[in-house]
């Protein structure tokens, strides 16, 4: 996993906007963001035992991809991009592919996480973020739920809501 501040630059968002300024790993562990890598023969088991640790009882693969998401794949990525929260924690595991996850910091900058297979990836729920594909326009992923599957995206702003308001409040705790 490579972590960077995003270049800012309106290009596609596909592209890597690498501003060749680090993040560490603990710089987003201070913002909420748990950051994994498993790989090798126990990988599964060991997101398995992830999930059991922290209450997710179920899970679903989807594959993000012109080829499997034919005519609608454009118009979907460009919904993953616009910011937003959630009210549930989001894992994801990315099982192959590549991936970004851009994340606010303290300072309302964007993080970027660039993921490959094997990353695993919590952010809060909470936070201000958006999700892309890389220019290989592919990625295919574990997504893990504490209760029924479900993806429901809270544009920003939506500073009021509550889930924001304990977001903003944990890590200021910090």
């Amino acid at each position: 996993m490579k972590i960077y501040y995003h270049d800012n630059t309106t290009e596609d968002q596909r592209l890597d906007h690498d501003s060749r300024v680090e993040v560490s790993p603990e710089a987003v562990a201070k913002l909420g963001v748990l950051a994994y890598n498993f790989s090798g023969v126990t990988a599964i088991d060991d997101v398995n035992s992830l999930a059991k640790s922290r209450g997710y009882k179920n899970q679903d693969v989807i594959s993000i991809s012109p080829a499997s998401m034919g005519d609608v794949y454009e118009e979907k990525v460009k919904t993953f991009y616009r910011e937003h929260l959630h009210e549930d924690e989001e894992i994801r595991y990315v099982v192959e592919g590549e991936g970004f996850f851009d994340v606010r910091d303290m300072e309302d900058r964007w993080v970027r996480l660039k993921l490959d297979a094997g990353d695993l990836i919590i952010l809060p729920a909470g936070i201000y973020h958006r999700f892309s594909t890389t220019s290989s326009d592919y990625i295919k992923a574990m997504r893990l739920f504490k209760d029924e599957p479900k993806w429901t995206p809270l544009p920003r702003p939506c500073d009021d809501n509550q889930y924001r308001v304990d977001y903003l409040q944990s890590i200021n705790a910090n």
